[in-house]
């Protein structure tokens, strides 16, 4: 029974590992304004790129409401997929480990 069980949590932790390099490479853009801004994050939420359409550099609190409603999609939007990820990980588990019970 626990021969099945380390096989099968082997073959869990393999697929953590390619979840992670998979993820590694990942970005996030959202934006806001209808286009007029445009934030880019990385896998580590990070903030890798932001765009500005000129015409917004004159009004201020446009700009900033613009930017914390990008900034606040693409973490929501980077956070849902990392849970996805997670899911899908405790799906595969719960199928090695259900498979190794049968045994």
């Amino acid at each position: 029974m626990f021969e099945n069980f380390n096989l099968n949590l082997g073959d869990m932790l393999e697929q953590l590992k390619k979840q992670l390099e998979n993820n590694e490479g990942k970005e996030y853009t959202a934006k806001s304004g209808g286009g007029l801004v445009e934030v880019t994050l990385n896998n580590k939420l990070e903030v890798t790129n932001i765009k500005i359409d000129d015409s917004l550099l004159s009004d201020k609190e446009s700009l900033q409401v613009l930017l914390i409603s990008a900034l606040n999609d693409a973490i929501k939007m980077a956070l849902e997929d990392k849970q996805s990820s997670v899911f899908d990980i405790l799906q595969l588990g719960e199928q090695l480990f259900s498979s190794s019970q049968k045994k």
